[in-house]
């Protein structure tokens, strides 16, 4: 069996296309760049419009082909969970949204897995703090606010 040779590419989510980056690097492989765009615009539509790492797997034998659709950056995924397309010019003085902690701890989930943290506290802690540069406040407050209430404790019944 030959060796599968792999693509990877950042594509938004459902909307990858036959064009560059990926129709010139599967159109070599010989396999159907149509067939291939569809099953990852059908993998990737629940992370509309967010930019999500694909990897094509294709056996240059057989050209058979499979696709693995990693999981979007933080910053995209807590975007995308206030309803944004992109955060504060100017983090700390200029506030863009607000997220609910329940919102948090739904991309602490999706990420956890992903992520070398031990605990579901540590992850909300980091995308708190990745809030910070994004210009997003948690439930009205900073995310130094939160961050030092999630120290306090005063979460923790949400992270069980």
């Amino acid at each position: 069996m030959a060796e599968l040779q792999t693509i990877s590419s950042l594509v938004t989510g459902g909307q990858a296309t036959a064009g560059p980056p990926l129709g010139p690097a599967l159109g070599p492989m010989g396999v159907n760049i149509l067939e291939v765009i569809n099953a990852i615009n059908e993998k990737t539509k629940d992370f509309e419009g967010m930019k999500v790492p694909v990897t094509v797997s294709i056996d240059p034998d057989t050209k058979k082909w499979e696709i693995e659709v990693g999981i979007p950056s933080v910053a995209a995924l807590i975007l995308k969970e206030v309803g944004i397309q992109k955060g504060s010019g100017t983090p700390g003085t200029e506030w863009v949204g607000d997220i609910g902690m329940d919102s948090v701890v739904k991309v602490a989930k999706t990420k956890l897995d992903n992520s070398y943290a031990t605990s579901l506290k540590s992850v909300v802690k980091s995308i708190v703090g990745t809030c910070m540069p994004l210009g997003i406040k948690i439930e009205g407050k900073t995310p130094k606010e939160i961050t030092t209430e999630i120290n306090e404790g005063k979460w923790d019944e949400r992270f069980q």
